[in-house]
């Protein structure tokens, strides 16, 4: 066999081992892409907020991890914790409320990452004076001292926003009457109807409510009292038995929460809001899952930290916040709700 012929064998066989190694990992590759994704649950309520979750589902982020998330609306950010403790749902993303903490104090819910949050600049939420009050002298946040402001309910991130002020300007809840109507649009009624002097509304309701000329819009809670509103949460025995699962539900979370950042939390120079690259797609699918007007939820964007960053000392003086209320047991480590591992904290 001359020299010529044997290259020409060993090219041969060395094309045809490449092949075989080739075709083993398409093999193996389609095999681990018809593997069926592993299903998960989460839990929200159908507000921007809730905007990245829809970004990751829709845009197909959970799908890249393996997993198949379905999501589960509410309609009160105290039902999705109990959906979390009970396993209705595996994950839950909404507002902090006292019945959250009471949760996490027996265990069934732990915090693992930030959701929204008030921050300076970003028109989330609003003090609203009713236009009597306004004209006796209700002008600024720090005049609510004394006044009676509608609140869903006692334990809701309302009661808390109103804590939050009196702390910053020196008086307490006690300082104020809170009046509890369960929903916002029983708020807004009695604002409308003169039987409160005040209310916190969301940046939708009070636009509306200052256009038709139902009162004065006073200030935001993102300039007074920056706090932190939102959180991812699950079980703790999610995060111990599925580890892997919350792992991968947090990458793709990660991802459209940068994303959503990168649309719609970035300023100029004058610190006025700009349109980032996806703005129009994204907007769209967060009016879609919300049901409301792209123009509507465009008004009332929350701030989303583009890492899952969680405020923990925010959270920290919640708890405190709560247990000084009564609302809340007072044994309860503030440090235990969180568990921030898999967010990278």
């Amino acid at each position: 066999m001359t020299a010529a012929m044997t290259v020409a064998r060993l090219t041969r066989r060395a094309v045809i081992a490449t092949a075989g190694v080739a075709f083993a990992a398409g093999t193996l590759m389609s095999a681990a892409l018809a593997q069926p994704l592993e299903k998960a649950t989460v839990g929200a309520l159908a507000l921007s907020s809730s905007g990245p979750i829809f970004i990751a589902k829709t845009k197909g982020y959970f799908e890249k991890e393996g997993l198949d998330v379905d999501l589960k609306m509410f309609t009160s950010a105290q039902q999705v914790p109990v959906a979390v403790a009970s396993g209705d749902v595996d994950f839950g993303v909404t507002g902090l409320t006292a019945g959250f903490y009471n949760l996490a104090s027996k265990g069934a819910v732990t915090i693992i990452a930030a959701q929204s949050r008030d921050e300076p600049g970003f028109p989330l939420s609003a003090y609203m004076a009713t236009n009597a009050a306004y004209d006796a002298g209700l002008k600024t946040p720090a005049d609510l001292k004394g006044k009676r402001i509608a609140i869903t309910t006692v334990g809701s991130t309302f009661h808390y926003m109103i804590g939050l002020l009196a702390q910053k300007h020196g008086f307490t809840v006690k300082d104020v009457t809170m009046v509890p109507l369960q929903d916002v649009p029983k708020m807004v009624a009695a604002f409308k109807g003169g039987q409160v002097d005040a209310i916190i509304a969301p940046s939708t309701v009070s636009r509306q409510l200052a256009t038709d000329g139902a009162g004065k819009i006073l200030g935001w809670v993102g300039d007074e009292t920056p706090w932190q509103l939102g959180a991812l949460f699950t079980a703790p025995k999610t995060m111990k038995d599925r580890r892997p699962l919350v792992e991968k539900f947090m990458r793709a979370y990660k991802t459209a929460l940068a994303e959503y950042h990168t649309a719609f939390n970035g300023k100029d120079a004058s610190g006025k809001l700009v349109k980032g690259p996806g703005y129009d797609e994204l907007l769209g699918i967060i009016a879609d899952a919300t049901k409301q007007k792209p123009e509507i939820v465009a008004a009332g964007l929350p701030y989303v930290d583009p890492q899952a960053r969680l405020l923990v000392d925010d959270v920290v003086n919640q708890v405190k916040f709560w247990q000084s209320e009564g609302q809340v047991d007072k044994s309860l480590d503030p440090k235990s709700v969180m568990d921030l591992s898999v967010a990278g904290e």
